[in-house]
């Protein structure tokens, strides 16, 4: 399934390559779930490339039966939407080197294997060399096959959004282990956190001899030196003498570390400080880099007593849960999973359905209390800390019971950008105006008016003088709350008179009017050109009197709508003498402007007309297919002598639908 490209292979070719990339992957990078977090400022090198894998990965290429074979897989963040570019170069040109793009944002990153709505963009063109993309790229699909470009278009990435890329060595006829290099640049997106690494918090085992400190983001296992040497303690006579952090025996990435020191740290007050360990280096974030030598952070050693309730991680808008801090580590099992440990009062009634925290080795210095619905009404609530039905309350890592207490913390209420508009219609433009209610504390509106404009006002007035559909957005905030809304309206005052005849008639034909006339449209005038008139929205067909002469007719219509606007149309009717089509017996082309041309006359109603001039030899002069092109007695720009011309005509006449075919001849006179 997995052979996309050359399908000549012979079967001892084939088996070889499939036992060697038929073998689960093993090592670190080889599946989703251990994916390299990879940095838009560097370039990442794989020296080799172990063979396994083989797993079908669905997406725009699923019907080629393409897999992860021999594959390596990265992740990444786009902090900036825009486009992404990258580069694959293998470490030997001839190799087939394919990708794969997933978006696994909130999503398991083994979902990528089932779930073809992950795709993003691919690559998996049979030629060799370097892959990737660029600006000159055409399709965000490539499939299997050696027709296909090496280089895909830029995709568009979602600021906030989590990516998977797989890069997969198609080994071809002779298996390799080469490796690659994989940089990223050329596009407009940017997946390089700008945040800077810091410390946010640090707490103390029970036994005072390891300090846990807790990071804003996550950083490189690989960059932490284990002696604990990235770190110095505040306490005079007390060194740390290991660092470690238990998220990285499987992976990549820490967000804790763990510190040692070399004896018990007394009651008192302590801090942590940061500094360049034994590697040259302090902890390194995946752009590397590193945590600012000289930040610290404080803690505290109690006597052992019970910790109480500490903080409670500022909540969001219309939360659905909130996390509260505890200074020692609480023993999971020791929390009601229902959340009957706790209770929350406040202006409205919040229903807790369950509480647990991020537990390592059973603890968790966080506990999450999820809510039956979210918290929509604003004020003061309290959170408390009671015996639940197993009769106690929680009890921390160092086995004591946290006892009943409460801490506070404030909402606002959510808020709502739904608003509402009336238009006041004019002849040529409407004025909108807008208003939104700025209930619950709204302080700020973001408007955009179609492609018009924009507004801060809470009721702005809004003119526009072209109709149709016009989008409307806003946004609106109170500081803590956020919400949008978008409308399409409609601007439908539009006026505008036009009718459809035909502009040249014969004198024994009558003119059709087609009424196309846009608006709400009251009433209609017609002044037919020849001093007739009519109020009908579509007119009787009208026959026009002639005195042997062609003449010009200019039909006017007026229409009238519901705001007594008025709009105005002319379209002229030139009614002919006669349609009898002939071709003339002689004409004179010397530039005099009378019978200059030779032409079929009045062919207005011949349809797929053919007419040809020959001279008495027989060669062809003019040929023309439209009655309108006329020969003026050259050929090849050359005058032709004066003489007898033949002519052929043929057409079909459109008012009975009969063949014509015509042939006669015509004195040329100079």
């Amino acid at each position: 399934m997995f052979f996309k490209k050359f399908v000549s292979i012979s079967c001892l070719a084939f088996l070889l390559i499939a036992n060697v990339t038929a073998q689960p992957c093993t090592t670190l990078g080889q599946t989703p779930s251990t994916a390299f977090p990879v940095c838009g400022t560097d370039t990442f090198s794989q020296a080799t490339v172990p063979y396994c894998g083989g797993r079908s990965v669905p997406g725009a290429c699923n019907n080629d039966g393409l897999a992860d074979l021999n594959p390596f897989w990265y992740k990444f963040t786009c902090f900036e939407s825009g486009t992404l570019g990258f580069v694959i170069t293998p470490n030997d040109l001839d190799d087939d080197y394919d990708w794969q793009i997933f978006d696994v944002t909130n999503r398991p990153s083994d979902d990528v294997f089932s779930d073809p709505g992950l795709f993003v963009a691919c690559n998996w063109s049979g030629r060799f060399g370097l892959t990737g993309t660029s600006a000159a790229g055409q399709s965000l699909i490539n499939c299997a096959g050696q027709t296909y470009p090496t280089f895909s278009k830029m995709p568009d990435l979602i600021k906030g959004h989590e990516y998977l890329l797989l890069i997969s060595h198609f080994t071809r006829f002779t298996p390799s282990q080469n490796g690659y290099s994989l940089s990223f640049g050329g596009g407009t997106a940017s997946i390089t956190d700008t945040l800077s690494p810091t410390i946010t918090r640090a707490s103390v085992s029970c036994d005072a001899k390891t300090i846990t400190l807790q990071t804003n983001k996550l950083l490189r296992c690989a960059s932490l030196a284990a002696d604990g040497s990235d770190f110095t303690l505040s306490a005079a006579g007390y060194k740390f003498i290991a660092a470690k952090s238990v998220s990285c025996s499987g992976g990549f990435d820490l967000d804790s570390i763990s510190l040692e020191t070399d004896k018990p740290l007394p009651p008192g007050k302590y801090s942590v400080s940061v500094k360049n360990g034994s590697d040259g280096n302090s902890v390194l974030d995946y752009c590397n880099t590193g945590i600012t030598v000289g930040d610290a952070v404080s803690f505290e050693v109690f006597d052992n007593k019970p910790t109480p309730l500490d903080s409670i991680v500022p909540p969001t808008c219309a939360p659905k849960s909130i996390q509260l801090v505890f200074q020692k580590n609480i023993l999971c099992n020791s929390v009601s999973p229902d959340g009957s440990d706790f209770v929350i009062t406040g202006p409205s009634l919040v229903n807790i359905t369950s509480a647990g925290g991020s537990c390592v080795n059973g603890k968790s210095n966080v506990i999450t209390l999820n809510f039956l619905q979210p918290i929509v009404t604003g004020g003061l609530y309290q959170v408390s800390l009671q015996q639940s039905i197993d009769g106690n309350t929680i009890i921390d890592e160092c086995l004591q019971q946290t006892p009943p207490s409460t801490i506070a913390f404030t909402l606002k209420d959510t808020v709502s950008a739904d608003f509402t508009f009336a238009a006041n219609q004019s002849c040529k433009f409407t004025t909108t105006n807008f208003k939104h209610p700025g209930r619950n504390g709204v302080s700020e509106w973001t408007w955009e008016m179609d492609t018009l404009s924009k507004s801060a006002l809470q009721n702005p007035v809004v003119v526009f003088n072209t109709y149709g559909d016009k989008v409307i957005r806003l946004a609106v905030t109170n500081d803590f709350c956020s919400d949008s809304s978008i409308q399409t309206i409609n601007i439908g005052n539009e006026l505008k008179a036009l009718f459809d005849v035909s502009n040249t008639i014969c004198p024994e034909d009558s003119a059709v009017f087609h009424n196309n006339s846009i608006g709400n449209i009251t009433s209609y005038t017609w002044d037919m050109g020849d001093g007739t008139a009519s109020s009908l929205e579509f007119p009787e067909p009208k026959f026009y009197t002639l005195n042997g002469i062609e003449k010009i007719y200019p039909v006017r219509l007026i229409v009238k709508n519901d705001l007594n606007c008025y709009d105005t149309a002319v379209n002229p009717i030139k009614v002919l003498k006669s349609c009898y089509i002939a071709v003339p017996t002689a004409f004179t082309p010397d530039g005099d402007g009378l019978n200059d041309f030779l032409y079929p006359l009045n062919a207005f109603q011949a349809g797929n007309l053919d007419f040809k001039v020959y001279n008495r030899i027989g060669q062809l002069l003019f040929h023309s297919t439209d009655w309108r092109d006329k020969w003026d007695g050259k050929f090849k720009g050359e005058p032709q002598n004066s003489g007898i011309y033949v002519w052929m005509l043929s057409f079909t006449n459109l008012a009975n639908g009969r063949q014509i075919f015509q042939k006669g001849s015509t004195i040329l006179v100079r």
